[in-house]
C-alpha cells in the first residue's frame, strides 16, 4: 500500500528574500503537517510562481518573507545574563527569549569578568551545544584594552593566556563556533594565528591601537570587528585608528543600529565606505532586559532602562536594549539602507560569518525559523500565520 503524498502549498508573499536578493514573483514550497507549528515541519523549494502547476494551491501573503534573523552578539535576554547565570537553562531563557522578535539563531556571550565565569560559561555552551537556537559561544574579553574597555571590569582584563586557548581548543573539538574578541594590546599576531588555526574567528574590539597594529593581527587571521565605532580608537585625520583600519578592511564588522550607539549618519558612511559588499551585519549587543524586566545587576552594580537607553547610576549608556528586528528596522526606515542591504546584514553576512550560509535561505528551513516582515518590517513567524491554517482545509 503506498503512502499518500503529503499535501503541498505555495507562499507567494509580495516579497521574497532569498538570501540574496529581493523577488516579487516566487513562491515557498511548504509541506502541510497535521499542526503547522509541529517540530520537524519544513519549507522545500523556491519556485518562480509562473512556473507553478495550474493546479499548485497557492497562498498569497502580504508583506516580505525571509529566514530568521541571526544575532552574533548576545549577552542576555529574558532576564537571563550569561556573566551572571553560567548554565544552558540560562543560555535557553535567552534564545527563547529573542525568539519572540524574530531571531531564530543568537551567539551567547560572555564578557569580561573572572577566569572561573569564563570556565563556566564555557561548560555552559557545551551543555547548550545543539539546542533550539543556540548558535555557539562569543568571548568577549578578558583580552582588552583598558583604555577602551567600556562597561568590561579593568580588574579582569589581562593578556591573552593558555587557559583561554584551552578554551577555545575545547569548544572547536566539540565542533562548537567560537567567535573571540581581543585587541591588540592584549594578544600577539603569532596567538592570533594560534587561535585562528582552530577554525575560531578572531575579531578586534575594545581597542585603542594603532591602525598598523591592527592590520598585524588581520595579517595573522582576524578576521571580524566587534560592533564598530563603539569601544575603539576614532578616525583622525592624521591616525585611521581601529576604526578606520576596520571600514577600510575587508573583514567583517558587527554593528549596534539603536539610535543610541551609532549615530545613523555613521552608519550610513560606514556600510558606503566599505571596499567590499556584505561585509558588514547587524548585533543587537542586547543585555537581559529584551523579554525582561527593566533592570538588572552587572558586576554588582544596577543598571536600568531609561527612554529606552540601558544607564548606570551616573546616567551613563551601560549596554543595549534593542532586538534584532528594531535595528532592522531602523537601518532601512532611519540610515536609509536598502531592503536587501539590510536584510543581508540581519540574516545573510551573519551566516556568512558561522561559515553556514543556507541559514540565510528560506528553503529547505525548519518552518519555524520562517519569518514574514510587514511594512513596517515588523516580524510574524510564517508558522502562525493565519492564512497558513486557512489553506490546511483547502
Amino acid at each position: 500500500m503506498c503512502a499518500s503524498p503529503v499535501p503541498r502549498i505555495w507562499i507567494a508573499p509580495d516579497v521574497l528574500f532569498d538570501g540574496s536578493q529581493l523577488h516579487t514573483d516566487m513562491a515557498l514550497s511548504v509541506a502541510l503537517p497535521v499542526t503547522l507549528s509541529a517540530k520537524g515541519a519544513r519549507t522545500g523549494k523556491i519556485t518562480p510562481r509562473a512556473s507553478l502547476p495550474p493546479e499548485a494551491v497557492v497562498v498569497e501573503i502580504a508583506g516580505t518573507l525571509c529566514a530568521g534573523f541571526l544575532d552574533l552578539q548576545v549577552n542576555g535576554g529574558g532576564d537571563a545574563l550569561l556573566n551572571n547565570d553560567q548554565s544552558a537553562d540560562a543560555i535557553a531563557r535567552m534564545a527563547a527569549a529573542h525568539r519572540r522578535f524574530g531571531t531564530v539563531g543568537i551567539l551567547p556571550t560572555v564578557i569580561t569578568d573572572a577566569p572561573e565565569v569564563l570556565d563556566r560559561a564555557v561548560d555552559a555552551a557545551l551543555a547548550a551545544q545543539g539546542m533550539q537556537g543556540v548558535l555557539g559561544l562569543h568571548i568577549e574579553g578578558p583580552h582588552l584594552s583598558i583604555a577602551r574597555r567600556g562597561t568590561h571590569q579593568a580588574q579582569h582584563i589581562r593578556p591573552f593566556d593558555a587557559r583561554t586557548m584551552a578554551h577555545i581548543q575545547r569548544l572547536r573539538a566539540a565542533g562548537m563556533f567560537v567567535k573571540i574578541t581581543v585587541a591588540p594590546e592584549a594578544v600577539t599576531p603569532a596567538q592570533v594565528a594560534q587561535i585562528a588555526a582552530t577554525g575560531a574567528v578572531v575579531s578586534i574590539g575594545h581597542s585603542d591601537a594603532r591602525a598598523e597594529d591592527v592590520r598585524a593581527l588581520l595579517a595573522a587571521g582576524a578576521s571580524c570587528f566587534t560592533h564598530l565605532f563603539n569601544a575603539m580608537s576614532p578616525m583622525l585625520n592624521r591616525a585611521e585608528g581601529v576604526t578606520g583600519a576596520c571600514i577600510n578592511s575587508h573583514a567583517y564588522a558587527g554593528i549596534i543600529c539603536d539610535g543610541h550607539h551609532v549615530a545613523d549618519e555613521m552608519i550610513a558612511l560606514a556600510i558606503r565606505a566599505r571596499p567590499l559588499a556584505g561585509t558588514m551585519f547587524l548585533v543587537s549587543d542586547a543585555m537581559s532586559t529584551v523579554g525582561g524586566s527593566d533592570r538588572f545587576t552587572l558586576y554588582g552594580q544596577e543598571l536600568h532602562l531609561e527612554g529606552g537607553r540601558l544607564v548606570n547610576a551616573e546616567g551613563s549608556l551601560a549596554g543595549a536594549h534593542v532586538t534584532m528586528a528594531e535595528g532592522l528596522a531602523r537601518l532601512i526606515t532611519h540610515v536609509g539602507t536598502p531592503p536587501a542591504t539590510a536584510l543581508d546584514m540581519a540574516i545573510s553576512a551573519p551566516a556568512r560569518v558561522l561559515g553556514q550560509p543556507a541559514l540565510a535561505s528560506p528553503a529547505e528551513r525548519d518552518l519555524a525559523d520562517i519569518l514574514i516582515l510587514d511594512e513596517q518590517w515588523r516580524p510574524m513567524f510564517l508558522a502562525q500565520h493565519p492564512k497558513l491554517d486557512a489553506a490546511k482545509t483547502h
